[in-house]
């Protein structure tokens, strides 16, 4: 029995929810989002509250029933208050600013690291060495971040780099003589 599965989703006031089929749509004050789930699990609405629940009883109906629950959740706070990252830039000279729909980074290359902001996502940088990634979409959120953070990662003897806020940083020793 999956602890987090047979959990309920409670859907707040000013929230619609539809099930349509394998199709979950959530609608909110943030926006609209919606999942597909897979054929091994149903979701119904009782109430105030969205339930996801097993179409047997396999491995796969058990690990997709968590995780089912665990997306719809996520749609349901995603409409409701929205997701957020915030990267810290470390370095001498590295910064990044918002420029149009742009997010332009200097992060010690020859030449200024260009990134489009997609569709559906806010980036602000309220310092040069701070970046905040907000959007409705945890995923979405997550990947824009996770992009922006590979183009120069942490590294472990000075610690420069783009990390996340509240990443530990392993340090390493340099060289003895």
């Amino acid at each position: 029995m999956s602890k987090i599965g047979k959990l309920p989703v409670a859907i707040p006031a000013g929230v619609t929810a539809n099930v349509d089929g394998q199709t979950v749509k959530v609608k909110g004050p943030k926006g609209a989002l919606e999942v597909t789930l897979v054929e091994e699990i149903a979701a119904k609405i009782e109430g105030s509250e969205l339930q996801v629940s097993m179409n047997g009883e396999t491995t796969r109906h058990k690990a997709m029933w968590g995780m089912s629950r665990t997306l719809v959740a996520n749609l349901v706070e995603g409409v409701t208050k929205g997701f957020e990252k915030k990267l810290e830039i470390t370095g001498v000279g590295y910064k990044a600013a918002v420029q149009g729909k742009n997010l332009n980074l200097a992060l010690g290359y020859s030449h200024d690291v260009i990134f489009p902001i997609p569709e559906g996502i806010q980036i602000v940088t309220p310092k040069p060495t701070e970046v905040v990634i907000s959007g409705i979409d945890r995923q979405k959120v997550g990947q824009v971040a996770a992009e922006i953070r590979e183009f120069r990662g942490p590294e472990p003897y000075k610690g420069k780099g783009v990390k996340y806020a509240g990443e530990f940083i392993f340090r390493k020793e340099g060289k003895k003589k």
